[in-house]
């Protein structure tokens, strides 16, 4: 078996595999009102269902060189899919919060994983591309939110929400299968590595990242509530959310497509966090007369952000190694700052009755990451690139 697939291989593939990695998410913003009167969850503990996740996200992805050294791109990636399998599996027979909560739990480290290993994967069999390659896994993420977001609640009413978590296990076996069969055979040990935590340019894409990924981390979890407190339906508002994920969907498309073209990718990073800031403006504003220009404007403005936010950490490494190292970095520290928004929100649904505050809140991150986007061009063309070379 070739240990290097060719390109349109590899690009089903991270379509696949991306497209796995948010259901188990995904699916809890539109059944929330359920699952909390079903289980007795308070508003706080069901922001833990996308908070524990994202934290978990983040802790695993610190862990990327070591996994790429010792446990290897392609083994590692299969052992997350396997993680997602069967915490999908053990959502078919969940009858307590607690547990619930350790499903998240098991599937976070699963996805950490993938997320941790597969930018590096991509980068090694095809370099010249790595770009666009993860605008499609990217771009397979947000497909999976899709239908995850739409079809939770429809499906809910017909089989009960046990049955449409558990779901999830269907999609992750076929990518777990696919992925042993065709990724690859065995891999060379890839060179030892160290997170680049001295540089001060990585911690600076650590906060873009985290700051921007906040945005995605509250949608998913709380859109759908904020338009059910509104006087929607939990079948209106998952369409809300699958509006928004398909938005997500287009916006990564344009990201492969054109991102190549953009070798600074300031003036894209710009026009995308403008269309975040919009969103969230009429999410503030006039969340129901405004309802349909905040769902596309948010959408569009955080499915290209993702995307782009990796892509410019991708821009600062100069091999696979160096690239799976910065990742898991930017991941490690990112996520666990996106995973606060979540949590936040919750805690601000429990004392004021609304989640107003936390579309403001992050309208504020929104201009922070507006003002940073304009240090980030490209790697080679900034002085402090060589801080993140020397990793």
């Amino acid at each position: 078996m070739s240990t290097s697939p060719r390109y349109s291989l590899i690009a089903g593939l991270a379509l696949l595999i991306g497209f796995n990695l948010r259901p188990i998410m995904a699916a809890i913003g539109p059944l929330l009102e359920i699952l909390q009167r079903d289980l007795g969850l308070s508003s706080t503990q069901a922001g833990l269902l996308t908070t524990l996740p994202v934290v978990l996200m983040g802790v695993c992805a610190l862990a990327g060189p070591w996994l790429q050294r010792w446990v290897g791109e392609v083994r590692g990636i299969a052992l997350g899919m396997l993680l997602i399998t069967l915490a999908s599996a053990a959502r078919f027979v969940i009858d307590s919060g607690n547990w619930l909560i350790v499903s998240a739990a098991v599937a976070g480290t699963g996805i950490a994983m993938v997320q941790a290993l597969m930018p590096a994967w991509l980068k090694r069999n095809h370099p010249e591309r790595a770009g666009s390659l993860m605008g499609l896994f990217t771009t397979g993420i947000m497909g999976g939110a899709v239908i995850a977001a739409a079809g939770a609640a429809p499906a809910a009413a017909v089989g009960g929400w046990q049955l449409v978590l558990g779901i999830a296990l269907i999609p992750a076996l076929l990518a777990l299968i696919a992925w042993i069969r065709y990724a690859g055979g065995r891999e060379r040990t890839a060179d030892r590595v160290v997170l680049p935590y001295r540089s001060t340019r990585a911690w600076y894409l650590l906060a873009f990242f985290g700051i921007g990924t906040s945005a995605y981390t509250l949608a998913l979890a709380w859109l759908p509530a904020y338009y059910i407190d509104l006087g929607f339906t939990s079948v209106h508002a998952g369409y809300l959310l699958g509006t928004l994920s398909a938005m997500e969907v287009v916006a990564g498309l344009a990201v492969s497509t054109l991102v190549h073209r953009f070798p600074d990718r300031r003036p894209l990073l710009t026009v995308v966090i403008l269309f975040v800031l919009a969103g969230l403006g009429c999410l503030i504003l006039a969340p129901i007369s405004l309802m349909l220009p905040a769902i596309v404007l948010l959408g569009l403005g955080i499915g290209a952000l993702f995307p782009l936010s990796l892509i410019v950490t991708l821009d600062h490494a100069d091999s696979p190694a160096q690239a799976g190292a910065l990742l898991a970095f930017v991941q490690g520290g990112g996520y666990a700052i996106a995973a606060l928004m979540p949590l936040l929100a919750g805690v601000i649904r429990d004392t004021m009755a609304s989640l107003e505050w936390a579309w403001i809140c992050m309208a504020v991150g929104a201009l922070v990451v507006l003002a940073m986007s304009w240090r980030l061009g490209k790697a080679e063309d900034e002085a402090e690139a060589d801080a993140v070379a020397s990793l």
